[in-house]
């Protein structure tokens, strides 16, 4: 089936620092192909962007645009004008005309990506402006929809909502992302920048790996190819010919052409399949069965007067081996859950036990231990030199470096100097070369390129210590975890055996199970007030029948209580529901207000119970 051709680049150049980054460049973008734009840091993706949108130019050939077409583009920066609003900032590219149209759009697409609409712009932090950017580009509705890097800062739901609303888009869309999952649920074509050359894919970015590996094979099979000829032709020469015939003239200049060539072109074969490789992390074995232990802990923060809950009679045993993912909408209490672990922030109740020796590195998301005004070399040789201990053996700064991908060139610029990805490298550099034997990640897989995250994934899978990870990275999270908490809002935290994709198959196998008809909601009523009891510790060692009985039956009512609000949560998180069914909408909310409050109840009676049971 042909699409309708919206945009057009010929034989195109594009310098950078006075070297072409793109030579004799071909691309077309047409009507409702979601393409999948993959390259290494550095190869030029967002480049391309910034020429399909206008705002940076060819320096050589030619470029086409249908007539009426419009071009919509998150880009890596975001720009907005003082004291702007959240609102007016969205509707900023959208004429007074059509202000009205769209106003709907604006309050389903800000509330999927949690964003308050009334707020300053500069009262944002940097993730909410990236969100407030995404915002604008979708309600904008162009032709072509160009989007770099749209996951960043996104959590799992709203990456979820963005997919869907993304495969019902019915204009163009070009996105640039290292979330694998995200890029395979989207596109349908890949654009693929190799070496200053665009090569491009019919189907999409799942059958990338597939596809890329058929056609360096098959550039591998021609190397050796022209090795043999060149070996023949070299041969050939060494017997001795005569000079003063001009064919042989022709032939040694030719032969010697041959060899620059195919030097050059194997040298940037390897640099092209070049793989960041690290030893195993190994060798804990002197650790401690129980690392940590949560016990009965209660956590909440109060903003404009307002709390929220963030652990609520919290239990949970880490012990040595651990591989724990932790996922949750932003603002669930996944920073806050590890900074109580971390000894930063004290509980409100309960108590957190750590083994003697509890020694780990932790990768902060913020990056707030790399001073902006050091060198890369300084950061990881602060007392100087210019060889650092890498788990026992020393190595050469500029050595190790290179291991992550760092040209030598960069090594003695600022901190400040780097994108962000090349900073969550540095990171992640400087706590690989001596890790503790509890590693705890607070998504290290922002900014990051595919190279260095199926690095980062092959070192976590061989890593033999304690894992914590905080990611919305669904394929990285499959790869590298065994469990999963799930921080689902209000303090209420779910724990799940095995990666993402296992939690998602419980949580929908559990949906189909309770799932109802948004139409046949009814008015819950609340459950019958369970009974107070005056507890006397010293006197009731042993509970009564009756007690035991409730005792027994508390797991089941809260499994059922727990499930329900699962199912009431996705139906709210759906932005039709309220378009279609606004009574439905209301009625729900309210129900899962019910739902709650019954959940505490019932959770603080097991805990009475179970106190009153073990004294």
């Amino acid at each position: 089936m042909s699409h309708q051709l919206l945009l057009s680049i010929r034989d195109a150049m594009v310098i950078y620092k006075e070297k072409p980054i793109f030579e004799n460049l071909d691309l077309n973008i047409h009507q409702g192909l979601r393409t999948a734009l993959i390259g290494k840091n550095g190869a030029g993706k967002s480049t391309i962007m910034k020429i399909i949108y206008g705002i940076k130019s060819l320096d050589e050939g030619e470029q086409w645009v249908e007539p009426g077409i419009s071009i919509g583009y998150l880009g890596q920066e975001i720009n907005y004008q003082e004291n702007q609003t959240v609102f007016d900032f969205i509707f900023e590219n959208i004429s007074g005309d059509e202000r009205e149209l769209f106003k709907y759009k604006v309050d389903i697409i800000a509330d999927s990506l949690q964003l308050n609409v009334s707020l300053n712009m500069n009262m944002l932090s940097g993730g909410q402006i990236r969100r407030a950017g995404l915002a604008r580009a979708l309600v904008e509705e162009p032709d072509i929809l160009l989007l770099d890097e749209p996951t960043n800062h996104l959590d799992l739901n709203a990456i979820s909502w963005l997919e869907n609303y993304l495969n019902g888009y019915r204009g163009s869309l070009v996105c640039i992302s290292h979330d694998k999952r995200f890029l395979e649920n989207i596109s349908n074509q890949i654009f693929w920048i190799d070496r200053g050359n665009l090569r491009v894919c019919s189907k999409g970015f799942k059958f990338f790996n597939e596809w890329s590996s058929m056609l360096l094979d098959q550039e591998a099979r021609e190397l050796a190819k022209r090795k043999q000829i060149l070996a023949q032709e070299v041969e050939w020469a060494s017997r001795g010919v005569k000079a003063r015939v001009k064919r042989n003239i022709r032939r040694l200049n030719q032969v010697k052409e041959m060899r620059d060539k195919l030097k050059k072109d194997e040298s940037s074969f390897r640099h092209s399949t070049k793989k960041i490789n690290i030893e195993p992390i190994k060798d804990f074995e002197n650790q401690s069965k129980i690392i940590a232990e949560f016990y009965n802990v209660h956590k909440e923060f109060e903003t404009n007067k307002v709390k929220h809950k963030i652990l609520n009679g919290f239990n949970l045993r880490i012990k040595k081996g651990d591989r724990i993912g932790i996922i949750g909408r932003n603002g669930s209490g996944k920073t806050t859950f590890l900074k109580l672990l971390l000894k930063e922030l004290k509980v409100d109740m309960g108590s957190i036990k750590l083994k003697k020796d509890f020694d780990c590195s932790y990768f902060d998301q913020n990056r707030s231990d790399l001073n902006e005004n050091s060198t890369l070399k300084d950061i990881l040789a602060p007392n100087g030199g210019d060889y650092i201990n890498v788990r026992g053996k020393m190595r050469h700064i500029y050595g190790y470096l290179k291991d992550f991908m760092f040209d030598s060139k960069v090594i003695l610029d600022k901190v400040s100097s780097l994108s962000g990805g090349q900073k969550n490298r540095l990171k992640i550099a400087k706590i690989l070369a001596f890790p503790k034997s509890c590693l705890i990640l607070d998504e290290p897989t922002n900014d990051l390129d595919m190279e260095t995250l199926d690095m980062l994934e092959e070192i976590l899978i061989n890593y033999e210590g304690t894992l914590l990870l905080v990611s919305h990275d669904r394929d990285f999270l499959d790869q590298t975890v065994t469990k999963i908490l799930a921080f689902e809002g209000d303090g209420n935290i779910q724990q799940y055996v095995g990666g993402y994709t296992d939690y998602l198959t419980y949580n929908q196998k559990v949906n189909k199970q309770v799932s109802f008809n948004k139409s046949e909601i009814v008015r819950r009523p609340l459950s019958k007030k369970i009974p107070e009891i005056d507890f006397d510790f010293k006197n009731k060692k042993k509970l009564s029948y009756k007690l035991e009985f409730e005792l027994k039956n508390l797991p089941s009512k809260i499994d059922n209580i727990e499930k329900e609000i699962n199912i009431l949560s996705k139906q709210l998180s759906d932005p039709d529901f309220y378009l279609n069914d606004p009574d439905g909408f209301l009625l729900a909310s309210e129900n899962l207000a019910i739902a709650r409050s019954e959940l505490e109840k019932y959770e603080l009676r097991w805990l009475e119970l179970e106190e009153l049971k073990t004294d």
